[in-house]
Formats: C-alpha cells, sequence, structure tokens
C-alpha cells in the first residue's frame, strides 16, 4: 500500500511517502513559504522522484490537529481534494499521538513502572497543545484527553501522574519551555531535540488505522482544534454585545 502523509501544524510542516511501511522520502518543508504555495508542488516533485503519480497513491494519512488553524484547513483541503479526485480514502492523526511516536525509542525509564510521554506544542499566547500518555504493552496510551493551557497550569493537572516518575518531552513547546520543565520536574525530566517531522509517523499511524478500519471518505475528515478558532470566539463575542 502506497501512502501519502502530510503534517502541516507547523510553519515547516512534512511530507512522508511509504509502500507496505517502507519509508521512501520524508520532506520537511520550508517555513519561509506557506503551505498554500509550496504543498502542490512538493508533493507532485516527490512523486515524480519515485517515478510516481497520484494516481499510484492508495490511502492518505494527515495531520488534523491542533496546531495552525490556517495550516490545518490547508493540509486538509489538499488531502481530501486529492482523495476526492481519485476515489481514495484518508486517516486523520492527532499531531499529539504523531508526535510521541516521531519521538522514537527513549532513553528514559520510570523504574520499571512504564515510561511516560509528553506532547508539548506551542500554541502560542504562552500556552501550549499538551497530552501526557504511558506505554501499554507496545502502544502509546493517553493518560487524559488533550488540553490546551498554560505550562504550569498543565504541569499542575499532570502532578500526579509524573510526580516522582521521568517523562520525555517531544515538541515545540517543549522546547520552548525547557527551562520550565527542567525546574519543576529536575532530573525527571529528558527534551527530545531537535523535534522530529510528523509525517513518517503520521503515515504508519494512517497504515494501522486503515487495518482498524478508520479510513474515511474526503467528507470524513474532522480537524482537532483543542482550542476555539479566534474568528468563532469573536463572532459570539460581537454577539453577545447586540442589542
Amino acid at each position: 500500500m502506497l501512502i501519502l502523509a502530510l503534517d502541516t501544524t507547523t510553519r515547516a510542516g512534512s511530507l512522508a511517502l511509504t509502500r507496505d511501511g517502507n519509508l521512501l522520502e520524508v520532506l520537511v518543508g520550508d517555513g519561509e513559504r506557506t503551505h498554500a504555495t509550496r504543498l502542490p508542488g512538493d508533493i507532485l516533485d516527490c512523486l515524480f522522484r519515485h517515478a510516481l503519480t497520484l494516481g499510484d497513491v492508495d490511502m492518505y494519512g494527515v495531520a488534523v490537529g491542533p496546531g495552525s488553524f490556517t495550516g490545518l484547513r490547508i493540509g486538509i483541503a489538499t488531502v481530501q481534494g486529492l482523495a476526492f479526485a481519485h476515489n481514495r480514502l484518508i486517516v486523520g492523526v492527532s499531531a499529539l499521538d504523531a508526535l510521541v511516536e516521531a519521538a522514537g525509542e527513549s532513553p528514559l525509564h520510570d523504574g520499571g513502572t512504564g515510561e511516560l510521554r509528553a506532547a508539548w506544542m506551542d500554541a502560542q499566547r504562552g500556552e501550549v497543545y499538551a497530552r501526557l500518555y504511558r506505554r501499554e504493552d507496545t502502544a502509546w496510551m493517553p493518560v487524559a484527553a488533550p488540553i490546551v493551557s498554560r505550562p504550569e497550569e498543565v504541569l499542575g493537572s499532570w502532578r500526579p501522574h509524573v510526580e516522582g516518575k521521568s517523562v520525555v518531552f517531544v515538541g515545540d513547546g517543549a522546547l520552548t519551555y525547557a527551562s520550565e520543565l527542567e525546574q519543576a520536574l529536575g532530573a525527571g525530566v529528558c527534551i527530545v531535540r531537535p523535534v522530529p517531522p510528523l509525517a513518517p509517523a503520521i503515515a504508519a499511524s494512517a497504515a494501522r488505522g486503515a487495518l482498524a478500519g478508520l479510513a474515511v471518505s474526503p467528507a470524513g475528515v474532522k480537524p482537532l482544534y483543542v482550542r476555539r478558532p479566534d474568528a468563532e470566539l469573536t463572532r459570539e463575542r460581537r454577539a453577545g454585545r447586540t442589542p
């Protein structure tokens, strides 16, 4: 199965092409150019380098959020258009889940009781998108729902889970707030540097999702915002001031 996966949750984002679980190529985008201007060319160039066309792609994977609202809309719309044109299915993947998988094998363990891993994405405004995970057998299982909040508030809500444990943090939010994490958790924190591209992990998740029956039609892909869009909040505020 040939899978094309996209991540547009950050300025650079990434693209991956896999066949039957083997990574053919991963391309990290140019953060100086918008996703809208470079994605079409990046996709076609990647396929061309492997003597493939869009018609050869069997399925698509895409990061559905959280992340930049504009980036998410562009990435999802791009995959929806390609899948619709060639009658293909899509698996939407949480960027937080993909971050945890993309981190690979970690150097830290919490005394043999099961390693913890935390995905932190910079949500701007002094906040992070975050989710905590625990390994169960061979899978990373979420401890709680994804949240968006200030770093100290996230750590406060996680304290019962992380106190006395070693935790591996991954994501640009972990890099932005590295000093706060190290101060709060001391020797128990490990921060993955640099942040790995997410597209290969999205492709792997999409393959598993297809086997689990999670692939959907283009219209079935829904964004995972976590934080509500600014435009929506602005409309509600204006409506509330209307006599």
